[in-house]
């Protein structure tokens, strides 16, 4: 079993940066995908950056891409999201996810849906204020 715990967030003003930390435990992910979601109040949950398990790979939403950075450090089992040029709309609750599934093919497709991931952490707070 993997616990995902994500911290760093908190209240910034619009244009300033956060990053974002989810630490693993109880085995080691670095053979696992692992992402950011995020879900603003009243919204659906939506995806934000994946990273594939090598590093190699990573996969960002539209709206955040240019702004925030998906980064890990398989030695000590941790994933980060750099967030720059932070807006009000990035205001949510920010959750670490970890897909145990080493996939091959299609790993775009795959790493922006949620029912593929296998863990997930309790969420970390990010307010931005205009």
């Amino acid at each position: 079993q993997v616990q995902l715990e994500e911290s760093g967030g908190g209240l910034v003003q619009a244009g300033a940066s956060l990053r974002l930390s989810c630490a693993a435990s109880g085995r080691t992910v670095s053979t696992y995908t692992m992402a950011w979601f995020r879900q603003a109040p009243g919204k659906e949950r939506e995806f934000v950056a994946a990273i594939s398990w090598s590093g190699s790979s990573t996969l960002y939403a539209d709206s955040v891409k240019g702004r925030f950075f998906i980064s890990r450090d398989s030695a000590n089992n941790t994933v980060y999201l750099q967030m720059n040029s932070l807006k009000p709309e990035d205001t949510a609750v920010y959750y670490c996810a970890a897909d145990r599934n080493r996939r091959t093919t299609n790993w775009d497709y795959f790493s922006s849906r949620q029912g593929v991931y296998d863990y997930w952490g309790q969420g970390t707070q990010v307010t931005v204020s205009s």
